[in-house]
């Protein structure tokens, strides 16, 4: 691995009470490049633009695709990251499901150490603050050509990252645009798959709504995500979300969930939620929660569902009554070192002196 140190670095001028999410980003990356059938050696970098024709074909072509993650600070100011096995396998799923080649383990988790420990000063502490971590694949081939790639570059880049959403949300219930579709590639963490949503939400937005539930293709009976996010119903006091499929994501912090829910010893399905059954459990008083979870959100709680021109009402539980938000906290206090972790998800990011080359 090469380490090449910012010889200008901004983090004095980071200041963790007023910053932008998304648009902040620490003073080093990680890149490696992808020619003649092979990976070459992983470079932390100062960050910055590189130079790419606009005949990448990345961007003509769309073989592009990312992974969401997180590292968080203890009061120690010991960093961890959470579960970074599961975002490795599954950024290797979305390559090849997009035809470009898998990284290794050396690769993504060496380098995102690597690049963790060199900024971990970027990595704000405090309720709702981590590092935001983006991974990524894309073809860097300058060739207008439809076919498979021969360059790639897989790229490493973080923000600080707060609360995502403080408040409850409204939703609409899609009845025409889906997410993905049977034999697409909704499975995949596909730059592609977020370029599609845009135009639906934006209409939903126009509508006074925050975000979309997406339901399936065929029919648009059944909940599919939300959003970015994996989606949860709450009826009664049963817990009920999707199962992953070639149409669904399989969320990281979906599964975290769904493993703390049984710990809790709450009911938990993994089953289809037919659009029909929520509506007629919101009638009936029955339908007490519906939220979403992903890696930037951690938690979404619903306030309202906007279907078949109704917006329908969501019960006000305190944090106490919502499963959402106690298994939400159970998570958080995992991530951050505020509790056991009896699953073994927390990774201690090890201080190494990292020396110039």
């Amino acid at each position: 691995m090469i380490i090449q140190k910012s010889t200008n670095p901004r983090i004095s001028t980071f200041d963790s009470n007023n910053f932008s999410f998304g648009n902040t980003f620490i003073d080093h990356m990680v890149i490696c490049e992808y020619e003649n059938g092979k990976w070459g050696e992983v470079k932390v970098v100062p960050y910055g633009p590189l130079p790419f024709s606009p005949a990448m074909m990345g961007v003509n072509y769309g073989q592009a695709c990312f992974e969401g993650m997180k590292a968080y600070k203890d009061e120690d100011d010991q960093v961890f990251l959470f579960r970074p096995e599961k975002n490795f396998a599954r950024i290797n799923k979305s390559a090849a499901r997009l035809a470009m080649p898998e990284v290794t383990e050396e690769i993504f988790l060496g380098g995102l150490k690597a690049l963790v420990d060199i900024d971990r000063e970027w990595i704000p502490k405090g309720e709702g603050m981590s590092l935001y971590i983006r991974p990524l694949i894309f073809a860097t081939e300058e060739a207008l050509k439809a076919r498979i790639s021969n360059k790639y570059m897989f790229a490493i880049v973080a923000t600080p990252a707060k609360s995502y959403y403080t408040e409850p949300v409204s939703v609409k219930i899609s009845d025409f645009y889906s997410r993905a579709a049977s034999g697409g590639v909704g499975s995949a963490k596909a730059a592609g798959n977020y370029a599609a949503s845009f135009y639906p939400t934006q209409l939903a937005m126009e509508e006074g709504y925050d975000q979309i539930i997406w339901t399936d293709d065929a029919t648009h009976k059944y909940f599919e995500e939300s959003g970015t996010m994996n989606v949860f119903v709450r009826i009664n006091d049963t817990i009920i979300t999707p199962p992953t499929s070639e149409k669904i994501l399989d969320g990281v912090t979906r599964d975290s969930f769904i493993q703390l829910a049984k710990k809790r010893g709450l009911e938990i399905k993994i089953e289809p939620i037919a659009v029909k059954d929520v509506i007629e459990a919101q009638k009936n008083g029955s339908l007490k929660e519906v939220w979403g979870v992903g890696t930037a959100v951690v938690t979404s709680v619903f306030q309202a569902l906007g279907y078949d021109g109704e917006k329908l009402e969501l019960p006000k539980l305190s944090n106490d009554e919502s499963f959402a938000l106690t298994l939400q906290k159970d998570l958080v206090d995992i991530q951050t070192n505020k509790a056991e972790d009896p699953f073994g998800w927390r990774v201690l990011v090890e201080k190494n002196v990292m020396e110039t080359v």
